[in-house]
């Protein structure tokens, strides 16, 4: 266990290297200032981590030298927005794994100005408590009172004595599993959720469980039970017995080395990764084989969702693909329809698009109660890949990472490379080497939803094609085989990956989110699936799908089921005002249940 050191512990750090974790909830009268402030003082110290300042505060981990830490707390402590603060700092060597260092941000400085210091409510249209009705901060030999006796009076007043004790841990999944909090006066909750923001639906759903009795409530340091406790006291009448460790478990373990009632490893985001208790207990076990097993420190993650998940280094050797225990459990959930014969599959997507259930059923599984982040699958177009459009829609990933996760993969036809050279009057001895095609292994590999009949769905070689023709603007009239295939695909992934709240298409046709999307099949039904449409206008220059087509398409909707932006940018998904305005308040509409707004049963959990 890394030796930690309180503010009352003063200087004296000599050369040795630690790190500093604190927070502050107070107004910033000056943000501008403040961050000038950690800017010099931070870079001069020579100090590397994370400062996020926001109008309701700061929060700071850094690391550096313990002198220089030391005096970095003296002038924070000299600027009366401190005044409290409780600086947590702790002896420990330098980062042992520069791969750790650079995940946890200690490679550089980073001072950011942000508008919340923690994201507990990520909806934007919807206000975080207020911290001035957090629960009451108990001391860490107050905490351990209370869990040695049950029976004990946290407020003096003796109508709490005869309410249940409930330990409310505030952190996500993966800290859980390599250690909390165990007493046998009191019943531990573990949400288990997969990040902070998820912690208010948990609340809400569990709340008559919460409701009348006495809630202790505890997070690494401190910072996040301000929010969620004050989130919990603002529902009323039965939720006013709630308390905080201060400063965290990272305090308690200071104050019981033994680790108390606390028993494994204190997970924590920076390079030390966790921090033990003289307690050697290991909380955590492997994902895969069941070993007990608690070391962060290879960084593994879920293939799916990215959570840190623990697998063993035998394990590691043997397997590159983990599914952590919520994607585990949310496909188990999901109910994947039996495999069906080419034959019926255009006649079951044709009743599934135009009957109430509004999409394929193996995209129709409901999200999680309370979700606030929707999971929209997003395809791209024509001879491009997951990792190239997930570069091209970056901005619009950034833009809506408030209220929507994109998921990205790989269509199943691989299509050949393709090089058209210049004409002969146009070389000369500079330009020769035009008419070579780049080697293939600089390339990366290229697919397609939808081909050529007359193609091949896969490239055979390695090499390049040269084109027969110019460059076709149209050709997607002709891209009209391989769809048993893809959706054959699509289907399997989404058994694996899913449940998805909808789907983001481009330049591909009938999908959710239909970005300069055309139709394929003749539909004679309406199609009764709330979509949004995002095409080029007349005027904006889309040299591969005509404006036409894609008003067509609109037209296949049920009247009042469609929103359309028009833009004049080409063949693009605008992210600039207003066109990202009209694509949000769409999504926005999916974030609440129950969903009402279209016309005709649609199930509240699709977004299209």
């Amino acid at each position: 266990m890394a030796e930690e050191r309180g503010p009352e512990d003063g200087g004296g750090g000599g050369g040795g290297d630690g790190v500093l974790l604190y927070y502050k909830y107070a107004p910033v009268p000056d943000i501008d200032a403040l961050v000038r402030l950690y800017e010099s003082n931070c870079r001069s110290l020579g100090l590397l981590g994370r400062v996020r300042v926001g109008p309701d505060g700061v929060n700071v981990t850094v690391g550096g030298k313990l002198s220089s830490l030391d005096e970095h707390i003296a002038t924070m402590k000299s600027n009366c927005l401190f005044d409290g603060t409780d600086f947590k700092l702790a002896c420990c060597d330098g980062p042992a794994d520069d791969r750790i260092s650079r995940e946890c941000g200690f490679t550089s400085l980073s001072v950011r100005v942000v508008k919340e210091l923690v994201t507990f409510i990520p909806h934007p249209l919807l206000k975080s408590p207020s911290i001035s009705n957090a629960g009451k901060h108990l001391s860490a030999a107050e905490f351990h009172s209370v869990l040695h006796n049950s029976a004990g009076d946290v407020d003096s007043k003796g109508s709490v004595q005869h309410k249940q004790l409930l330990l409310l841990d505030a952190r996500n999944l993966y800290e859980t599993r390599i250690g909390m909090f165990q007493s046998p006066n009191a019943e531990t909750l573990n949400p288990g959720i997969r990040q902070y923001s998820d912690l208010p639906a948990w609340i809400d759903k569990h709340s008559e469980r919460l409701r009348n009795n006495r809630v202790l409530m505890y997070c690494t340091g401190g910072i996040r039970c301000e929010m969620a406790s004050a989130y919990l006291r603002s529902k009323g009448a039965g939720f006013d017995n709630v308390y905080q460790l201060f400063g965290g478990i990272q305090r308690y373990l200071e104050q019981f080395p033994d680790g108390g009632f606390f028993k494994g490893k204190n997970f924590v985001f920076d390079y030390r990764v966790s921090v033990g208790s003289q307690d050697v207990t290991v909380m955590g076990s492997c994902l895969l084989c069941g070993t007990s097993f608690d070391d962060y420190s290879s960084r593994c993650r879920c293939t799916y969702c990215r959570m840190l998940v623990l697998v063993c280094k035998d394990c590691k050797k043997s397997s590159s693909v983990y599914v952590c225990e919520l994607c585990q459990r949310h496909r188990s959930e999901c109910d994947p329809r039996p495999s069906m014969g080419d034959d019926e599959l255009l006649s079951e997507l044709s009743s599934d698009l135009s009957g109430p259930s509004s999409m394929p059923r193996f995209l129709s599984s409901c999200s999680t109660l309370g979700q606030w982040k929707l999971r929209i699958l997003c395809l791209h177009g024509f001879r491009q890949n997951a990792l190239g459009f997930k570069g091209r829609t970056a901005s619009l990933a950034k833009k809506l990472k408030d209220i929507a996760e994109l998921v990205y993969v790989d269509a199943p036809h691989e299509v050949p490379f393709i090089y058209q050279p210049r004409s002969t009057g146009d070389i000369d001895e500079t330009t020769c080497s035009t008419q070579q095609p780049p080697p293939s292994w600089s390339c990366k590999k290229k697919f397609a939803w939808l081909v050529s009949p007359t193609s091949s769905s896969c490239l055979e070689g390695p090499g390049w094609e040269m084109a027969n023709q110019p460059f076709d603007p149209l050709q997607y009239k002709e891209q009209t085989g391989g769809f048993n295939e893809s959706y054959a695909f699509l289907k399997e992934f989404c058994s694996r990956m899913g449940p998805f709240d909808g789907i983001l298409g481009f330049s591909q046709g009938q999908f959710a989110v239909l970005c300069s999307g055309f139709s394929l099949l003749p539909y004679q039904r309406s199609i009764r699936c709330p979509s949004l449409h995002v095409y080029g206008s007349s005027k904006g220059r889309d040299r591969q799908v005509a404006c036409q087509v894609s008003i067509e398409l609109v037209g296949k909707f049920d009247q009042g089921c469609s929103v359309v932006v028009e833009h004049d940018m080409g063949h693009i998904i605008p992210t600039q005002a207003p066109y990202i305005d009209q694509i949000r308040d769409f999504l926005r509409q999916f974030l609440h249940k129950p969903f009402q707004c279209f016309k005709g049963h649609i199930d509240p959990c699709i977004i299209s």
